[in-house]
Parts: C-alpha cells; structure tokens; sequence
C-alpha cells in the first residue's frame, strides 16, 4: 500500500508511480488517438455532405450514452471500495482480537513456556492467513512451533492448535472454566476473520457484470470520433484520449481494490499489519 500525504496533491500530477493507470493504458491511449485521427481524416476530406449531415447528429447519442455509463462507472468504483474497505476492516479486527487474546493469556498464564507458544502461535495464524489468501505457499514468515501440513487449510490448522492448546490447559488445571469461555471468544474470533477474507477474495463482481462495463467503454470512446469530428477538427483526438483515460481508469482502479489482499501498490498493507501483531503479541506475552 502507498503511504502519502493528502495535503500534497499538487505533486500528484507530475507523479507516475509503477500502478499509475496512464502507464498502463498508455499503448492504448496512442492506438485509439491514431484511429481517431484517422476517422477524422476521412470525414473530413472524403464524407459527402448528405453523410456529413446525418453524423452530426450521433452527439446526441454520446450525451444520453454517457450518463448511463457514468452511473455504472460511480456504482463499479463504490462496489470495489467497499470490499476494500471492508478487507481493511476485517483485518483490523484480527488485530484487536489477537492483541485481545495475548492481554486474557498474559492475565491467565503462569508457566513462560505456555506463553512462548502462545506467542509465537497468535502471529503465525495472521501470517498464514495472509499467505493462504494470496494463494503464497511460503511459509518461512511462521515460527516453526507445530508440524504443519501445507497442503492442508493451514489457518484451520493453527487455530485448531491454538484452541486444543486452551483445551488442555484446562485439562490440567492451568486454566478455570470461567477463563475457557473468556477465551473460547477470541479463538472463535479467528475463524470469523478467515470466512470474512475468503468471502471477500472468493466472490468477485460477477463476470457479466464486469465485461459489459468494458465492452460499453469500448464502444462508446470508438464512436465518439464520429460526432465530433466536424465540431472540433482533429481536436478530436486528445479529446477522445481524455475520455478514454478517465473511463478506462477506473475500472482499472476498481479491478484493482477489488481484492484487497494481494500484493499491489494499492491492496492492504497485510504485511505491515501482520509485523504489528507479531511485535504487539510479542510485548504483550513477554
């Protein structure tokens, strides 16, 4: 994630980061500003002026066109920011709820060896977690307290120990009934987080959806040239290419935040929220 200052927006406009929308669309930019040259060219110099006439007139088009696909465009960019935004709350959450669990433990613990697995295993569930959702299966970043299997679910599995840790000390007295349940909460808590991520990452804005929004862009910027060009002459062209960057880039931005997990410049910041759990279980449990 891309740390910034809001203040400082003017800088902005001279800044092209590796995620800016205008590399990526540059190619594109430069193919439609050719077609729409041509275009023009040809109606200008060869069109007959009973054609001419009629083309006029496809401006009207673009003007009802456009407030359509300017509404689907505002509700393509919402949908994306609030699975954004709703990622950035479950993750918040998970660290509440480990920074919860290590304050109970450090409270109900007495022996440092149940504290040290602790320690080590309320990180390595977020650390997993954020593996797991970016499909990563290196898994150097956890400590290596248990056997894991890789190939299995491996955030089930470290809260399944977690629990069957709380269990036993139960067992043996280490810990009242009273606490199991105090407990039992937070534990429950992770597997909450991990079924809200998976909602998040599984279930993207359907494929229809996604491709009609595209195809409608595509079409409306290939015929904007068309009924512009005798209002505005080869103006037409940078014209064209600034609608098509606006359009184009926010889908491009929605595509983006759409999952908010994975690794690119705008995603969450999981690997800097998972240091911080680490580092404040760690304090906690010490």
């Amino acid at each position: 994630m891309i740390n910034y200052n809001p203040k400082d927006w003017f800088v902005f406009i001279f800044r092209f980061s590796r995620s800016d929308t205008f590399r990526q669309l540059l190619p594109l930019l430069f193919a439609v500003g050719v077609y729409s040259g041509l275009v023009t060219y040809l109606e200008l110099n060869y069109l007959q002026e009973e054609a001419a006439n009629h083309l006029k007139n496809v401006g009207l088009m673009h003007s009802v066109l456009g407030f359509v696909i300017s509404l689907l465009l505002v509700f393509r960019t919402n949908t994306a920011y609030d699975r954004w935004w709703e990622g950035r709350k479950v993750w918040g959450s998970l660290t509440n709820c480990s920074r919860n669990l290590a304050l109970k433990l450090q409270a109900c613990l007495q022996e440092p060896e149940d504290k040290l697995y602790f320690r080590q295993m309320i990180p390595n569930f977020a650390f997993a977690l954020k593996n797991h959702l970016r499909e990563n299966e290196d898994y150097q970043e956890l400590d290596s307290v248990l056997d894991l299997k890789t190939e299995k679910h491996l955030p089930n599995q470290i809260a399944n120990a977690i629990f069957s840790k709380v269990n036993d000390l139960h067992q043996t007295g280490a810990l009242s009934a009273g606490q199991l349940m105090i407990l039992d909460q937070e534990i429950r808590n992770l597997t909450e987080v991990t079924g809200a991520s998976e909602r998040i990452k599984n279930t993207p804005i359907p494929f229809t959806y996604s491709v009609f929004i595209k195809k409608f862009i595509f079409f409306y910027v290939m015929t904007l040239p068309f009924g512009w060009a005798f209002s505005m002459g080869y103006y037409v062209i940078p014209m064209v290419m600034l609608v098509l960057y606006a359009m184009a880039s926010l889908e491009l931005i929605a595509e983006e935040i759409e999952n908010p997990f994975g690794s690119d410049d705008n995603d969450l910041p999981l690997d800097q929220i998972c240091a911080n759990i680490r580092k404040h279980v760690g304090e906690l449990l010490d």
